[in-house]
């Protein structure tokens, strides 16, 4: 690839992160088809990917691509012989679409198309699946990468899920009331997995998708700057600009760094000042909510200038006052983690085996295990369950980690 070549893939990765999302809202609203407004931004991207190459950066490039998206929906709306009838009455419901600059100032734009990915309607894999392709403009080989799932699979929830917004008149808007509240935790979460999904990759080292994880920082920003008295929105940016502002120190040269260990003078000071404003901002709210108290502990963490002076009963409390909110397990296995700085390993032991469904299936918890075994003098105990964590996680990182644990 020449570098010309380089520097215009860059820049259409970085538009079709900005753009994509707004491009099939717009197209959507035009056309009353969010899979042909998402077929057509899909050929659209392809298209630039050859054109910019061979013929260069156009002036306008997000232009160019609503210019070249509207063109597809309407070539697609002639193939498809079932849609050639609605076309008259569809090109009379088009409303011409606002200039690159003016939509970027209405950020809400891509906020229906958000909630209507989110429906609760769609599965979680779905609802994921159909966020990536539709909003952050992701393709199906990266979705399946990210998820660590079959680029098949991929490709047939999100052609589920669109049929299934359109079958059942799943309406692209930003819900009212107290549907809102329901409907933003789902986005919200959503977006969190996204991030978390950035860290584990399977065959991969400690190095985060930088692509993914980026993602979804922009998207929780999107969401905090249109719904900025949504409290709950502004404490999961807070949380993720807080994790990703320890990036730098958590991977370091491709190995997995853990907290107690990490270097903090590498920490992101900018991204922790900014995570810390936010979340005065979302407690100015006074409306107290479960990704608010995950970014709360992770300020707590972020404060300490080491890990020997973590404030661990500070953390604890607010895990206590998360299960109000968030009772599954990971959340209790993190409390039970805090649980150990504070009344020893044999009480977070306890708490640990009370936790459910974890054993056999998630790889954390036997490390966590492992880890108060350890603590209690119980080495063969503890050997075992980090090996039994080493069978469980296909991250290379962690692999070398538990296993350097294990003495293999």
């Amino acid at each position: 690839m020449t570098t010309d070549a380089a520097a215009s893939d860059r820049l259409l990765a970085r538009t079709v992160r900005e753009e994509s999302g707004m491009l099939v809202a717009t197209l959507t609203r035009s056309f009353g088809s969010l899979d042909l407004a998402e077929e057509a931004v899909a050929e659209a991207v392809e298209e630039a990917l050859r054109a910019w190459r061979g013929r260069g950066i156009p002036p306008k490039p997000g232009a160019w691509l609503l210019q070249a998206a509207r063109h597809n929906a309407l070539d697609l709306l002639r193939r498809d012989k079932g849609l050639r009838e609605r076309l008259p009455v569809l090109a009379e419901r088009a409303v011409p679409s606002p200039p690159m600059e003016a939509a970027h100032a209405d950020v809400d734009e891509r906020l229906p198309l958000l909630f209507g990915c989110c429906h609760p309607a769609l599965s979680p894999d779905a609802q994921l699946a159909l966020t990536l392709r539709a909003v952050c403009g992701l393709t199906t080989a990266q979705i399946a990468r990210a998820t660590f799932s079959a680029e098949s699979a991929v490709g047939q929830r999100i052609v589920r899920a669109k049929r299934k917004i359109g079958d059942a008149g799943i309406p692209l808007r930003i819900p009212e009331g107290a549907e809102r509240a329901e409907r933003l935790d789902i986005v919200l979460t959503i977006v969190s997995v996204m991030y978390t999904e950035a860290h584990f990759v399977a065959g991969g080292d400690a190095s985060a998708d930088r692509d993914l994880a980026d993602d979804a920082l922009w998207l929780a920003r999107v969401i905090a700057a249109a719904l900025p008295r949504e409290a709950e929105a502004l404490g999961l940016l807070s949380l993720l600009a807080f994790h990703r502002a320890r990036e730098s120190a958590r991977a370091v040269d491709g190995e997995l760094v853990l907290l107690p260990d990490q270097d903090r003078s590498r920490w992101d000071a900018a991204l922790l000042a900014e995570a810390r404003a936010v979340l005065e901002s979302a407690a100015r709210l006074r409306r107290p909510g479960r990704w608010q108290l995950h970014a709360a502990i992770a300020a707590c963490h972020a404060d300490a200038p080491d890990a020997a002076n973590t404030d661990w009963l500070q953390v604890l409390t607010l895990y206590d006052m998360l299960l109000a909110y968030d009772r599954s397990p990971v959340v209790r296995l993190n409390r039970a983690v805090a649980l150990a700085r504070v009344e020893g390993p044999a009480v977070a032991l306890e708490q640990v085996d009370a936790i459910e469904g974890l054993a056999g299936r998630a790889h954390l918890w036997h490390a966590v295990r492992a880890s108060l075994l350890r603590e209690l003098g119980r080495e063969p105990d503890a050997l075992a369950e980090d090996l039994l964590a080493l069978e469980l996680t296909a991250n290379e990182a962690e692999r070398r980690l538990l296993a350097e644990r294990a003495g293999r």
